[in-house]
C-alpha cells in the first residue's frame, strides 16, 4: 500500500530534527520526505495530518511482554522476593497459549504508547511468533537462559528466529550472573565467538546482586562478562543501576548498550541508575520498561520522564540529562541496541516505523518546544497512529490487526485459572 502524509511536521534524521512538509510510504518503506507532492504520483491513501507530528516510534529496548499476567500481582516486594515468593511459582504454570494471550495484552499496549518494537527475554517463544504473526507487531528476542533451562535451545533458536522475517529477530542473551552458572556462561559465550554475536544480560540491577557476584568472582557483574568473553561482539545489559566507574569503562571500549529502566527500579526499591554519568562517558544509551509485574506499565513515556528528572537529583543539577538525549535513545538508540539499524529514524529508504502525535491535546500545546514538551509531558493519549513495516496497526483508539476486547476476556479467565 502507497501512504501519503501532508499537512504535517516530521522528526527527520537521527537528530531528529524537525522538518515541515509530507511524507511518502510504499510497502514497508518510505520513499519520500519533502515539501510537497511528487508531481503524477498516486496512492492507496492519503492523510491529512492536520499540523500532527511523525516520527519514529520507540522502541522498548527490555521488557518481558507476556508478564502483563503480573501487572499488580505482586506488589511491594523488594526483587529477590518478587522473584521467589511471587512470580517463579505462577511462571512454572504458564503454557504456550498463555504466552500467546498475555503478549497480545502487551502488544495493545505498546500500540497504544507508540511503541513499534521490543526486545523481549521471556520464554516459550513459540507462542510470541504466533502473536507476532497475527498482529504484524515487531519482535525481538533476547535469550533468557538460566540455571533452569533454555542453554540447550539457545543457539538452536538463534539461528531459526533470525531466519523467519522482517518482524522476528533474536539476539544471544541470560537472566542473570546470580542465576546463571559459570559453566554456561561459558557455553554463552562459545555460542557468541561461534557466529561473532552481541550478548544481553540484566545486570547490576541492585547492590545485593553486585555484592554477591564480588564473593562468587572477586569482580562486578560487568568485570565477569567481559572476562569470560562475552562481549567481544557487543551486546549490553538492563538496568545498569550500580556500575563503577571500571564497568562503565568497558562498556565505553566494547560500544556495549545501557538500557535504562527507572520505573522498574523504583519501585522495587533497587536504587537510580547513574544515566548522567553514561552519557557523560559517551555510553550507548536505550531506554525499557522492564516487565508489566514490575513497573506496572509499558509505557515509554514515563521511562523517558524519569530517565531525564532523576538524574538531574541525584546530581543536583537541573541539567544533567537533557530530555532531547534520553528521547533520541528511546527511539533510535533502542533501535541500533536491538539490531533494527532500518527502523532507527525517518528517512528515505528507512522501514515504515512510525507514530503520529496529535497537537491538538491541550498538554501538548503551546508549541514551545516539541521534543521537550513529548519527554516533560507527553503520554499514550497523545499517540493517534502506529505503524510498524508499512502497515497501520492503531488508528484513532482502534486496534486494527486485533480484538482488544476478546484479549482481554480470554486472558482474565487465563488468570482466574492460574491463581485459582
Amino acid at each position: 500500500m502507497k501512504i501519503r502524509f501532508y499537512n504535517g511536521k516530521i522528526l527527520r534524521g537521527t537528530d531528529l530534527e524537525m522538518v515541515n512538509g509530507e511524507l511518502h510510504t510504499d510497502g514497508s518503506r518510505i520513499t519520500y520526505i519533502g515539501e510537497g507532492p511528487c508531481e503524477g504520483e498516486t496512492f492507496d491513501r492519503e492523510i491529512d495530518l492536520d499540523g500532527d507530528v511523525l516520527m519514529p516510534g520507540f522502541k522498548n529496548a527490555h521488557t518481558h511482554t507476556a508478564m502483563t499476567f503480573a501487572r499488580s500481582l505482586a506488589d511491594n516486594y523488594a526483587l529477590d522476593d518478587w522473584l521467589h515468593k511471587a512470580i517463579f511459582p505462577i511462571e512454572g504454570k504458564l503454557t504456550e497459549d498463555n504466552i500467546f494471550w498475555f503478549t497480545k495484552l502487551g502488544y495493545l499496549e505498546y500500540l497504544r504508547s507508540g511503541v513499534t518494537a521490543c526486545f523481549d527475554m521471556y520464554f516459550k517463544p513459540e507462542g510470541v511468533v504466533r502473536a507476532v504473526k497475527e498482529t504484524g507487531f515487531r519482535h525481538v528476542f533476547c535469550g533468557s537462559v538460566n540455571d533452569f533451562g533454555g542453554i540447550d535451545v539457545l543457539e538452536d533458536e538463534y539461528l531459526r528466529y533470525n531466519e523467519m522475517g522482517p518482524l522476528i529477530s533474536y539476539k544471544l542473551g541470560f537472566h542473570a550472573e546470580y542465576t546463571t552458572s559459570e559453566d554456561i556462561m561459558k557455553r554463552i559465550s562459545d555460542i557468541a565467538h561461534r557466529h561473532e554475536a552481541p550478548v544481553f544480560a540484566h545486570i547490576s540491577e541492585t547492590n545485593a546482586e553486585n555484592v554477591g557476584c564480588v564473593g562468587r568472582y572477586g569482580m562486578s557483574p560487568a568485570k565477569l562478562f567481559d572476562k569470560l568473553g562475552l562481549y567481544d561482539f557487543g551486546g549490553g545489559g538492563f538496568h545498569c543501576v550500580w556500575f563503577d566507574d571500571e564497568d562503565m569503562k568497558i562498556y565505553k571500549e566494547k560500544g556495549l548498550y545501557a538500557v535504562f529502566n527507572a520505573c522498574s527500579n523504583l519501585k522495587l526499591a533497587s536504587g537510580i541508575a547513574p544515566v548522567h554519568a553514561f552519557i557523560e562517558k559517551g555510553i550507548n544509551i536505550a531506554v525499557g520498561t522492564d516487565g508489566a509485574g514490575s513497573n506496572n506499565s509499558l509505557n515509554m513515556f514515563r521511562e523517558m520522564y524519569l530517565d531525564t528528572v532523576l538524574s538531574n537529583v541525584v546530581k543536583n543539577d537541573p541539567l544533567a540529562v537533557k530530555p532531547e538525549t534520553i528521547l533520541s535513545a528511546a527511539v533510535t538508540g533502542g533501535a541500533k541496541c536491538m539490531g533494527l539499524d532500518g527502523c532507527d529514524c525517518l528517512e528515505e529508504g528507512k522501514t515504515a516505523d512510525i507514530i503520529r502525535i496529535g497537537m491538538k491535546d491541550p498538554n501538548m500545546q503551546p508549541d514551545n518546544n516539541f521534543r521537550r514538551n513529548l519527554v516533560y509531558s507527553g503520554d499514550p493519549g497523545n499517540v493517534k497512529m502506529t505503524m510498524i513495516n508499512g502497515d497501520i496497526l492503531y488508528e484513532d483508539g482502534k486496534y486494527l490487526t486485533c480484538d482488544a476486547e476478546e484479549v482481554y476476556k480470554v486472558s482474565s479467565k487465563m488468570m482466574e485459572e492460574l491463581i485459582g
